[in-house]
């Protein structure tokens, strides 16, 4: 029994991405269509590829570390090697993240203090204009 393929169409609406978009990931080499003249029919292999690409660029992943974790799939050690490099890189990236909610966390506070401030300024600007 044979797959029934996804058109571009499908493909776009199910993962709420453009055909562009599509197109651009076919041309990095991360997806593989069947071409038939000028329609593209994504296999379930696809679609689960770009499951996994839309969720690597979630995490930060760029489009080349992705390729490189899905070449890995079929390096024959069933996925022990993808696994192994998906965590490692997983964990470099969680620490990035981490560091950079640090720094956002840090520059809200400096900022809430800012406008605490400006707002009592300019409330006893306003003191000192009804007091003139």
């Amino acid at each position: 029994m044979t797959e029934t393929p996804y058109t571009i169409r499908q493909m776009c609406e199910e993962f709420e991405v453009t055909a562009r978009a599509l197109r651009f990931y076919e041309a990095k080499e991360l997806l593989f269509p069947e071409r038939q003249g000028t329609k593209r029919l994504y296999s379930k292999r696809d679609r689960a590829r770009l499951k996994l690409i839309l969720r690597g660029k979630r995490f930060g992943f760029s489009l080349e570390e992705i390729r490189q974790l899905l070449d890995l799939y079929t390096m024959g050690d069933q996925g022990a090697t993808q696994l192994t490099m998906t965590r490692t890189l997983a964990l470099k990236h969680l620490d990035e993240m981490k560091s950079q909610r640090d720094e956002l966390n840090q520059a809200i506070a400096e900022l809430e203090q800012e406008i605490e401030w400006g707002t009592k300024k300019l409330e006893r600007l306003g003191e000192r204009e009804t007091a003139a």
